[in-house]
């Protein structure tokens, strides 16, 4: 913020005695909180500590606040409000505004309900002034703090430093007004205004500025600084957990389950409940294409082993394969899917060089990482591409069926030329491998009952097609033109020749 304040500027919440003196100030105008409205009072008659009197916060002097609006926050503006609507003179209130910009506000002294501060004129005359806000009762604490242990978040905002509106909301369904309204700000002035006076109205300006950075200041305020809420709030959540709740303020004997019970909706209600909810809104549509990755390259000089070009190559395939994953998602029946199979870092190596296109010598680092070699991996492309990880494990695993297996292949493999026998190709079988007796063509049966096209190039069987369910149309697949298996294979295989 440009007014120069900042959390951690000011003290924190600490307990003082009553009887607050400042230099300067006039004791005899404040008189603690009654003793009846506070349970911290008194105390340590059963031979426990007394527990801490009132609590107060300080805030130094903030800079002149020219040319910026005094609150931010919707809250701050909430406190603004109660104090326009409830001055009477506009004019006493726009000389406050400029005092309070001129820095004219002293020291800030907060209080359960009350703010006190020395402003000064603009003939340099000094006035002690106090703007008073009626405390909680301990009734109305009880219920806050009651509706706070229900609704984690709100703690959470609050620690955050914010007030979300559902927040005041809650309260107030709870009978608790957080926020003042019309006449609930009361001035007190040395220069016996009756009314709020520039004075006054400056203070109250200035602490809009505090409201903004901190609500716990309007907390403190309304009776209540933020370590004694805390832990207050402690008690609660430890004797929730524990089965009970306790019946009075924190430090008190707590009620057993008997008398408050434990607060829940059970299991049955809240199914039943689901019936009358409103319905889910429909998911945001599916973007047409993934996201662009971020670009890397800058000025800054990366980390040592760092390769910004490698990272910006994962960043889009990450994005595109979260893309391809969502659209999975929303598709009808994606729910009936099987969960595929995890890959292994090896397995993911050849998925990155058949998807992502990278550059050779990235390329060269995933033919070292997969443990294939440059030839191994282009090979191991192939057979990602014509199939996915089924044909990946196609490539790499011989395996021999069972007798079950056995039979449905040699059925299928009967059946494919059953009507013309002359076409037949003559293939000997060895584990799940039927191999032509020239040794050019191979076909391949998998674990899923498809088989799958292969061809000896240089030595080595290269996947030659994709997968079918009919031996001879795999087959005939295997057996077309160089041209052909570029289409599929080596003609969009991109840079490093993958």
């Amino acid at each position: 913020m440009s007014d120069g304040y900042e959390p951690g500027a000011y003290e924190p919440d600490r307990y003082e005695p009553d009887g607050y003196d400042p230099d300067g100030y006039d004791s005899d105008g404040y008189s603690g909180p009654d003793d009846d409205s506070d349970p911290y009072e008194g105390g340590g008659q059963d031979g426990t500590a007394p527990p801490p009197p009132s609590q107060e916060r300080t805030f130094a002097a903030l800079p002149p606040a020219s040319g910026r609006a005094f609150a931010e926050s919707w809250w701050g503006r909430a406190w603004l409000k109660a104090l326009e609507d409830t001055a009477l003179d506009g004019q006493q209130l726009k000389k406050g505004r400029r005092l309070a910009r001129e820095g004219g506000v002293g020291v800030v002294s907060v209080r359960p309900g009350r703010i006190t501060a020395v402003v000064q004129d603009r003939d340099t005359s000094a006035h002690r002034s106090d703007v008073l806000l009626q405390e909680l009762s301990e009734e109305q604490w009880d219920r806050f703090l009651d509706m706070a242990v229900d609704r984690a978040g709100h703690i959470a905002a609050l620690l955050d430093r914010e007030m979300p509106p559902h927040l005041v909301e809650d309260a107030s369904a709870a009978g608790v007004e957080l926020l003042p309204a019309i006449g609930d700000l009361d001035p007190e002035c040395t220069c016996e205004a009756w009314d709020h006076c520039p004075h006054t109205a400056a203070l109250c300006y200035q602490v809009a500025r505090l409201l903004d950075q901190d609500p716990f200041v309007l907390l403190l305020m309304r009776g209540r600084g933020e370590r004694r809420l805390l832990d207050e709030l402690q008690v609660r959540i430890t004797a929730r957990a524990a089965g009970h709740e306790p019946s009075g303020p924190a430090g008190a004997p707590a009620a057993g389950p008997a008398n408050r019970g434990v607060r829940g909706v059970p299991a049955a209600e809240a199914h039943a409940a689901g019936g009358i909810l409103p319905p889910l809104p429909p998911p945001p549509a599916l973007p047409a294409e993934a996201g662009v990755s971020p670009s890397l390259d800058t000025e800054t000089d990366p980390e040592p082993g760092v390769d910004p070009t490698a990272l910006e190559m994962l960043a889009t395939d990450s994005a595109a394969r979260a893309h391809r994953m969502l659209a999975d998602a929303l598709s009808p029946g994606h729910g009936l899917q099987p969960v595929p199979a995890a890959l292994t870092p090896e397995q993911d190596a050849v998925r990155l060089a058949a998807t992502a296109r990278p550059e050779p010598w990235i390329a060269t680092r995933l033919a070292t990482g997969s443990g294939r070699g440059p030839a191994g991996l282009r090979i191991a492309v192939h057979a990602w591409r014509y199939g996915g990880a089924a044909a990946l494990s196609v490539l790499d695993e011989q395996w021999t069926p069972d007798a079950a297996s056995l039979a449905h292949a040699r059925t299928q493999l009967a059946a494919a030329w059953d009507e013309d026998e002359d076409e037949a190709p003559r293939l000997r079988a060895e584990h799940n491998r039927w191999t032509s007796v020239d040794g050019a063509l191979q076909l391949r049966y998998g674990r899923d009952g498809r088989w799958y096209p292969y061809r000896k190039e240089s030595g080595r069987w290269t996947p030659a097609g994709p997968a079918d369910d009919d031996p001879a149309a795999a087959l005939a697949g295997a057996g077309q033109s160089d041209t052909g298996q570029d289409e599929a294979g080596r003609g969009d295989a991109g840079p490093g020749g993958i």
